[in-house]
């Protein structure tokens, strides 16, 4: 019996079915860390500079030649290097994006040694996660999230970075999106290093504000506030922000900071910010919301991220109105802000 062989339209029996490449490519961990070594190595920074061999990048980086040359091929593969069949590598447009350009860049979200890169590789833990419901970052690295950082200045100014980076995309519509004009005092509680107070007050000169967080971000506040002109009107509080918060401001603000905690501490923060705005004052909240739109994406992710590093979780604004109920707070206005975000205010009950 002959043996038969396959068409040209045909097939080969090793050959991956569309549907088996497709959730291969989603699943795919390589090209991930692939990225995030070059991040880390800063391969495109160096490349560009004309160090731009496997060999000439080993040594300046102190890796393996051959283990690095495997990486860039990978890399090249995968379209973020070119190479010129001499062994010389270069950057294609995409690749150049990954070159550093300043603090909260889109490299230093993949650098290994940086606060989130670091972070992000707990989910790789992610069925541990969901077998236990423990977030995986303090079985990886013997603390948890923020007792890390706190260990670490280093680490904690690379976290600082990026949440400041993160800050600036809502700052623009933040600042004008809310009466700060008619305040004359805001607490930015969990406010990292101040670039979100200092750019409030800067539009707002007639308003004074306070920046309560961790002593490591607060160290860098003094520098911020000078930057922005906002010295004189500006007070940094270094404490845990689950303690009683200084009193006396008009609106406690907490941006970004409820997804970090899971419900219990999420409501414990909510009642601090309640207890210390009295009846007169308010609470504004501002997180990216699950909406059941189809932009969901970026939100899961983030909602992934927070499972795996710190008990913290995204939520829809019934659930986060949920939390502020238990805390004594009503929900008083809901204003869209630069995407994904919104705004919430919220006063003592009845009132």
């Amino acid at each position: 019996m002959g043996v038969r062989t396959a068409t040209a339209t045909e097939s080969r029996p090793d050959d991956p079915a569309p549907w088996f490449s497709g959730l291969q490519a989603m699943a795919d961990l390589v090209t991930p860390m692939t990225l995030r070594v070059a991040a880390t190595l800063r391969l495109p920074d160096l490349i560009v500079t004309g160090v731009d061999t496997a060999v000439a990048l080993a040594t300046k980086t102190g890796t393996d030649a051959q283990a690095l040359a495997r990486v860039l091929r990978h890399l090249v593969a995968v379209g973020i290097c070119t190479e010129d069949g001499t062994g010389r590598f270069g950057l294609t447009e995409l690749g150049d994006r990954l070159r550093a350009t300043g603090p909260g860049d889109a490299r230093s979200w993949l650098d290994i040694n940086g606060a989130v890169g670091r972070a992000d590789l707990s989910i790789v833990h992610l069925m541990d996660v969901v077998a236990t419901g423990a977030p995986s970052y303090p079985r990886l690295y013997g603390k948890d999230f923020w007792d890390d950082l706190d260990a670490n200045p280093a680490l904690s100014t690379t976290f600082d970075e990026q949440m400041s980076a993160g800050a600036a995309v809502k700052t623009r519509t933040l600042v004008t999106a809310y009466s700060w004009d008619q305040l004359s005092h805001v607490a930015d509680v969990g406010g990292g290093n101040g670039t979100l107070i200092s750019a409030i007050l800067a539009a707002n000169p007639g308003l004074r504000g306070t920046l309560v967080d961790r002593p490591g971000p607060v160290s860098g506040s003094r520098a911020v506030f000078a930057a922005a002109g906002v010295t004189d009107r500006a007070t940094a509080v270094a404490q845990s922000f689950f303690d009683p918060l200084p009193t006396g401001a008009d609106v406690y603000l907490l941006s970004g900071v409820l997804h970090d905690w899971d419900d219990e501490r999420a409501t414990a923060l909510l009642r601090r910010t309640a207890e210390a705005a009295g009846e007169q004052g308010r609470v504004v909240v501002v997180e990216s919301l699950f909406d059941g739109s189809a932009r969901e994406i970026p939100k899961t992710v983030m909602d992934l991220r927070m499972l795996a590093f710190q008990y913290g979780r995204a939520r829809t604004a019934d659930e986060l109105r949920g939390l502020a109920e238990q805390a004594g707070l009503t929900n008083t206005a809901e204003i869209p802000i630069a995407h994904p975000h919104t705004l919430l205010e919220f006063t003592p009950a009845g009132r």
